[in-house]
């Protein structure tokens, strides 16, 4: 790539710079640090910082106990698995799947049972015909709200149904749900977690990475009261707590009636950018088949029969616009697709971008 080639990036899902309330943050930061200096510059410990901790439990309407805050959701991801996956236990995933979590269960030994993506989702009817046919998982993961890679959104009534398999067959489900809050239209859907009053069914995750900012790194998880001891444990053992300034800052900022008007801004710049690229798409590679997302930073583009995206991706990147190929988030195959991004360019750096890249896939 010559160096005065603009580099339009649509590799990675995070806000970029003009999202992020900036000033706003300073400002909490320095009531944090000025109303509770012992808190935000001491240790802490693992369970995360804890005003914090109480909020995300009161929004949720948990028990704190429940709650562990950590350095980002893929961190509280690692420490629940690190709980409940045994090598060669059965995993059901949906693919394409999210590959930092693929790459996790790879690396804890799972036997993971894969279930091809529908445009809504996890393949329910597929799950139960191999439950039904002796399928014994230890728990289903989703992405339940605007899939990463997918796009897709699992409706009210699948998520209904597959809390009631759950219960029927006797497994865990660990809901992943970090892009809940970037919803470009409808009503938020609830939670699978919601539905599980027994508190031992349904495990979550979530992250404020992507309705705040990816610097301050702070996710949380949602578990039994048991799991969430043993990751607290690790968590002690290992690091002893999460940043404490970062959550202290954060909590303020949570606190200060700020967080919806952050949620706003980056949904409705996201709501566009999401259309520039669908549009872009259509236009400059018209075989491109995908899902569009109703929120969320990702979009899932199958280029067709005969398209090596591996070679793509390679190329791409050569050319300034990074894309990540397919095969990184499927067990096998995954080589007519590509994950695109819509978060970090603006409608007119996206429509150029989507131009080079069209160059290179018809070229």
């Amino acid at each position: 790539m010559t160096t005065d080639v603009k580099t339009i990036s649509f590799a990675r899902g995070a806000p970029s710079l003009d999202l992020i309330p900036v000033e706003e943050l300073k400002q909490s930061a320095d009531r944090a640090f000025t109303n509770d200096p012992a808190g935000a510059f001491g240790y802490g410990t693992a369970v995360g910082y804890q005003p914090l901790r109480e909020w995300i439990a009161d929004q949720h309407d948990v028990d704190v106990d429940r709650v562990i805050v950590t350095n980002g959701s893929l961190h509280a991801c690692a420490l629940m698995f690190d709980r409940l996956v045994a090598p060669s236990d059965k995993i059901a995933i949906e693919l394409p799947l999210y590959d930092r979590s693929l790459l996790m269960l790879r690396q804890r030994g799972a036997d993971l049972i894969g279930f091809p993506l529908q445009e809504d989702g996890f393949d329910l009817d597929a799950l139960e015909a191999e439950l039904n046919g002796g399928l014994k998982p230890k728990f289903v993961y989703t992405i339940p709200h605007f899939h990463n890679p997918g796009g897709c959104t699992m409706p009210l009534e699948k998520r209904q149904r597959l809390v009631a398999l759950a219960n029927e067959y006797d497994f865990l489900i660990v809901e992943d749900d970090p892009y809940r809050d970037v919803s470009f239209e409808g009503e938020p859907l609830p939670t699978m977690l919601s539905m599980d009053p027994s508190g031992e069914r349904v495990f979550y995750m979530c992250s404020f990475t992507k309705t705040v900012c990816p610097g301050l790194r702070v996710g949380y998880a949602i578990a039994s009261t048991a799991i969430t001891k043993d990751m607290v444990i690790a968590g002690t053992n290992t690091y002893i707590s999460p940043g404490q300034a970062s959550e202290a800052i954060l909590n303020d900022y949570v606190r200060s009636g700020k967080l919806e008007g952050s949620i706003t801004t980056i949904r409705n710049a996201l709501r566009e950018r999401r259309d520039a690229l669908t549009a872009s798409l259509t236009e400059f590679l018209p075989q491109s088949k995908f899902v569009v997302p109703a929120g969320g930073y990702f979009l899932w583009v199958d280029l067709g029969e005969g398209v090596n995206t591996d070679e793509i991706a390679a190329k791409a990147a050569e050319a300034g616009v990074p894309v990540t190929k397919g095969s990184d988030f499927m067990i096998e195959g995954g080589t007519t697709s590509l994950r695109m991004s819509f978060s970090s360019a603006t409608p007119e750096d996206i429509r150029e971008g989507v131009e080079r890249l069209a160059g290179i896939v018809n070229g």
